[in-house]
């Protein structure tokens, strides 16, 4: 039988992180404004989909939506011991970079049959101004396979977070839109996929025009 909602561990873990860290970083040190909360479904599997400029998008992503999202973590991280534990915990899954990862694909799946969210950045990685211009039909896929409905979320400003050679941080603000739930797919016949694709990006670019 599927879990309609995530494990007490993932669930301990993801309020410890984001009450002691990602909170008071988005809402002090960013000037964070959240916009669209009531959109969010508390429960039950959504492929998340979103803009994605910075490494620390993943985590505001999920503070803003109020509940964990899975997001795919390079191959490399899962190599370091206690870091490895954490991250699993959290729901993060491995994904080999550069190449087709059916078993990425798969843990997905698996989360979202178990009623998870999961994250999805459109192009599947980071764009230099947080538009996005070249969406990938990768969550569609998802959704669609698993009967799960798509949030589309945009960031805006967190581009300007690190700048280049720079380690730290910069207290540049921040803006999170979440947008209306888009219908699952239907089908996942390319022509579909492709259409629910543009619409995700569509709406995704039209909120980050919004500013801040």
């Amino acid at each position: 039988m599927s879990r309609t909602r995530e494990p007490l561990i993932s669930l301990a873990l993801y309020h410890a992180f984001k009450w002691s860290v990602v909170s008071p970083m988005l809402h002090g040190y960013f000037r964070g404004r959240i916009y669209g909360v009531e959109n969010v479904p508390q429960s039950g599997p959504v492929v998340v989909v979103s803009n994605h400029a910075s490494y620390f998008d993943p985590p505001i992503v999920s503070n803003c939506v109020r509940r964990p999202v899975a997001y795919m973590a390079k191959q490399e991280l899962f190599e370091v011991p206690v870091l490895a534990q954490a991250i699993k915990l959290y729901g993060a899954y491995p994904v080999s970079r550069g190449s087709a990862d059916r078993n990425a694909i798969r843990a997905a799946l698996e989360y979202l049959q178990n009623g998870w969210a999961v994250g999805v950045f459109m192009e599947g990685t980071r764009t230099p101004d947080g538009r996005i211009s070249d969406p990938k039909r990768g969550a569609a896929l998802l959704a669609a396979k698993a009967k799960a409905p798509i949030l589309p979320v945009c960031l805006w400003g967190s581009e300007n977070i690190l700048q280049k050679g720079s380690s730290l941080p910069r207290a540049v603000p921040l803006t999170v839109r979440i947008g209306d739930l888009i219908e699952t797919p239907s089908s996942t016949n390319k022509e579909e996929l492709e259409a629910v694709t543009q619409k995700c990006a569509t709406v995704i670019n039209q909120m980050h025009d919004l500013g801040r």
